[in-house]
């Protein structure tokens, strides 16, 4: 009998309501909350074993609590990543502390629509940091391509993993006039090993119905590039709420001719597994 591969999301967010316990600092465009059961039970309906839980920065900025209060209750579901402050006077140690901690697979670091130098201190302290724990770093850098592609020069040895495809994604509709018009930077990064792709919210750029027919041209040249080794899919949730709902963030990678059994099982979880060193159990 041949085993089902995993289906692993590589960025999901899930967090509870705005309370003076644990305020948000902004919004986020989506319901009023997502616990970690309501998560859980989106993704079951859909046949998602389990996903990367990244902490959301606009509502938690560096504050984990939420999304490791969720991972201790379901562990073998989520793999948990947060933000880290590259601004930290002692990010070092900060990374430290975050790597050792129970569910942890990853960090994360913004710098879209930001303005660093390639030498920035704490950037490559994060970057470092990464590489020394031997757990991916999660960039999130459109707009700011070029100096993701010197980061990644700067520290060959640190597993970094672009975002939603390295472009910039909407909140609400409409998507962007020309929502590939950056690809060539994005394209240019699969010439450093270090660096993969999670094609996260990529539906999400598309101008037609589900199951999202024009975004696919955009992403065989990705897929082409990086190879299916370094593309991560996945779906954003919840900030595609406005634009599709979960099952059709899912479902548009499955039933599209674009993809070979292979391929699809690679990116919808074969490379995640490998990249992050980590598998979901439903056992815990």
């Amino acid at each position: 009998m041949v085993s089902r591969t995993l289906t692993i999301d590589s960025q999901v967010h899930s967090y509870e309501r705005n309370t003076p316990a644990r305020p948000w600092h902004d919004i986020l465009v989506g319901p009023e909350e997502v616990t970690g059961d309501q998560m859980v039970a989106a993704m079951d309906a859909v046949g998602v074993d389990g996903a990367l839980l990244i902490s959301p920065y606009r509502m938690y900025h560096y504050d984990a609590s939420y999304a490791l209060e969720v991972y201790a209750k379901h562990p073998g579901r989520f793999g948990v990543i947060k933000p880290l402050d590259p601004k930290s006077e002692t990010i070092a140690d900060d990374f430290a502390e975050w790597a050792g901690t129970p569910g942890v697979v990853g960090a994360r670091i913004m710098i879209a629509g930001q303005v660093f130098e390639a030498d920035d201190r704490g950037l490559n302290e994060i970057l470092a940091g990464g590489a020394k724990a031997g757990i991916p770093v999660n960039v999130m850098c459109s707009d700011n391509l070029p100096l993701m592609a010197e980061l990644a020069r700067r520290n060959p040895h640190t597993q970094i993993v672009i975002d939603h495809v390295g472009l910039a994604q909407p909140f609400v509709p409409p998507p962007p006039p020309e929502p590939f018009a950056d690809l060539a930077n994005v394209l240019s990064l699969a010439e450093l090993d270090n660096v993969a792709i999670k094609i996260s919210g990529a539906c999400t750029l598309s101008h037609q119905p589900f199951p999202y027919a024009d975004i696919w041209e955009s992403l065989g040249k990705i897929f082409s590039a990086f190879g299916f080794g370094r593309c991560l899919w996945g779906t954003d949730w919840t900030r595609a709420v406005e634009l599709l709902d979960y099952e059709q963030g899912v479902e548009s990678f499955r039933v599209t001719d674009q993809l070979s059994d292979s391929e699809r099982s690679e990116l919808m979880g074969g490379s995640l597994a490998k990249i992050y060193n980590w598998s979901p159990t439903k056992g815990g």
